[in-house]
């Protein structure tokens, strides 16, 4: 066996799959907008979203007062302005304006969509339970939003540290379970 000893504390680079979003939050009309990729699908229908956001992340007390926000996937060409979004505190500056993205009305939440992200869904906090013991949301996703003409987006996957991988070649494995609709 080649396989060596993997640190325990980086071994969410080995298993964070799922593309860095961009979360947005707003409360009292001021919106924010903040990199997150601790994320992952609870369930398809209806389609819930668990998410882990830092209590010492200036969007912790927006979202769990608010109950809302906005998942909004961003593609790699936005790589730039995502790791901006990081390296900069709502607390201290408008990042929309810093960064150069564009807030758009969402339509059952008061969180803004990003204009620029391929995709963003509306969400609703559903599930309070883990907040206080792991910071740990869960999100009820109301509305949907996708790009029609972005068929296969390059979505941004953290490794941590600064180091990302861009989605690449997407491949077909026809599954009987799949087409029968489930397992």
């Amino acid at each position: 066996m080649k396989k060596k000893p993997w640190p325990l504390a980086e071994v969410y680079r080995l298993l964070e799959p799922g593309p860095v979003v961009l979360l947005t939050t707003s409360r009292a009309g001021r919106a924010n907008v903040m990199p997150m990729s601790w994320h992952l699908m609870l369930e398809f229908e209806p389609p819930l979203v668990g998410c882990v956001v830092s209590s010492r992340n200036y969007s912790f007390a927006t979202l769990k007062a608010a109950k809302e926000c906005v998942i909004n996937i961003p593609t790699a060409e936005l790589a730039k302005k995502v790791v901006a979004c990081g390296n900069l505190s709502g607390a201290q500056a408008d990042k929309f304006l810093a960064v150069g993205l564009t807030p758009a009305p969402a339509r059952f939440v008061q969180a803004p969509l990003i204009a620029e992200c391929y995709a963003s869904l509306e969400c609703r906090v559903v599930d309070g339970k883990f907040i206080r013991k792991y910071n740990f949301f869960v999100l009820e996703v109301v509305a949907a939003w996708a790009d029609p003409a972005r068929k296969r987006p390059r979505t941004l996957h953290h490794q941590g540290e600064g180091v990302f991988r861009v989605a690449g070649r997407t491949i077909h494995l026809p599954s009987p379970i799949t087409a029968r609709g489930g397992s």
